[in-house]
């Protein structure tokens, strides 16, 4: 087993023209996608910020680059990356440091998805390195230039199995002046997920919506400027009276909260397999019942859940009913797939796809199949 650290993009390129068979393509290793044997590429020597322009809200950087030096240099501007990228460290028992090509690599988004959008939707441009060794360049760094626009998109989510990241431009925006959480306690699943998508179909801005059963409380978030923010929530409240007496908890409270739920530290402990579903929020709890999770978490208003299960089980069987699909983020492989299986049609596609950016197969091999 060999480890391959290039340096440059053009080291990338070398390497992967030379090789004879499949390469992992490897960040920070912090998410445990790829299975351990076999070569191995790690980005993490593609690192530094190339550019970055505040006042057009713009950063431009190699894939390697850590995410906590990304989120210092935007800090100190009084910026962030919007859609909140989880740390998965605990909940994968892993240490290092994520990086930045990793997160768009992987689309990671957080609870603030529900409210701006994924990850790859700020994604502007990237450049890679294909599995025949070409090197690339699709999109632009700002947000009027659509060129390739459908293949930045493309490139994101794909984990590494297209190509290898080795730069993104991406955009941010500022960092809100505060936040304050709502915490309604005592729901049952049906009733918190009814007040959740109530919140989000409110005027109020709504930019986070998660309930935890194993506490039995339900968290709206709202963010803004001081005024703003103290005029939402008390509206918000009153909004959400039928449900009950909501408490209020201010910026420090509140941030502290949100990181514990954007990373579901809950299961950070447990010995389970860890799934992730993606589903219609108002089906979310049947769909809990269905599938007899342990212990769960709703996040984006119901539309995301992290559950638990025992070693070996597979939740899409009792999902299938409901539509949806499931990611299992931790647990051996064994014989159930990672990732959804895909439908006849969608697998020619994709297949369609991986053979002009791989033709060799090299990279990521079979990883989402």
């Amino acid at each position: 087993m060999n480890i391959f650290k290039p340096k440059t993009e053009s080291d990338v390129a070398q390497i992967i023209c030379e090789t004879n068979q499949g390469l992992n393509i490897i960040g920070g290793g912090t998410r445990g996608v790829v299975e351990s044997g076999g070569n191995s590429i790690e980005t993490k020597g593609l690192s530094g910020i190339i550019d970055y322009q505040p006042g057009a809200l713009t950063m431009i950087a190699q894939a390697g680059t850590p995410l906590k030096e990304i989120e210092s240099a935007l800090s100190k501007e009084g910026q962030r990356l919007p859609f909140e990228p989880m740390n998965s460290r605990a909940l994968l028992g892993r240490v290092g440091s994520p990086t930045i090509g990793g997160v768009f690599a992987a689309n990671i988004s957080g609870p603030r998805r529900i409210q701006v959008g994924a990850a790859r939707d700020f994604l502007l441009g990237v450049r890679f390195v294909d599995g025949s060794g070409n090197i690339l360049k699709s999109g632009g760094s700002v947000m009027k230039n659509v060129t390739g626009y459908d293949l930045v998109k493309l490139l994101s989510g794909s984990y590494g199995t297209l190509g290898v990241i080795t730069q993104v431009a991406f955009k941010v925006l500022p960092i809100a002046e505060t936040q304050a959480t709502l915490i309604v306690d005592g729901l049952d699943d049906k009733n918190a997920v009814n007040a959740l998508t109530t919140a989000m179909n409110s005027p109020f801005d709504v930019s986070a919506a998660a309930h935890a059963p194993s506490k039995n409380q339900t968290y709206i978030r709202i963010e803004g400027f001081d005024k703003s923010v103290l005029y939402r929530s008390e509206k918000l409240q009153a909004h959400l009276k039928k449900f009950g007496e909501a408490q209020v908890v201010e910026k420090s409270q509140s941030e502290s909260l949100w990181s514990k739920i954007r990373d579901v530290d809950v299961f950070s402990d447990k010995t389970s397999d860890i799934w992730r579903l993606s589903v219609k929020p108002t089906a979310a709890p049947e769909i809990v019942s269905s599938i007899g999770f342990h212990q769960y978490l709703y996040d984006w208003s119901g539309g995301l859940i992290w559950g638990a299960l025992p070693q070996g089980s597979d939740p899409r069987l009792a999902l299938a009913k409901f539509g949806g699909h499931a990611t299992r983020i931790r647990g051996k492989s064994g014989s159930v797939p990672r990732f959804q299986p895909q439908t006849k049609l969608i697998a020619e596609l994709s297949e369609k796809i991986r053979s002009k950016f791989d033709p060799r197969g090299v990279l990521n091999t079979g990883l989402m199949v």
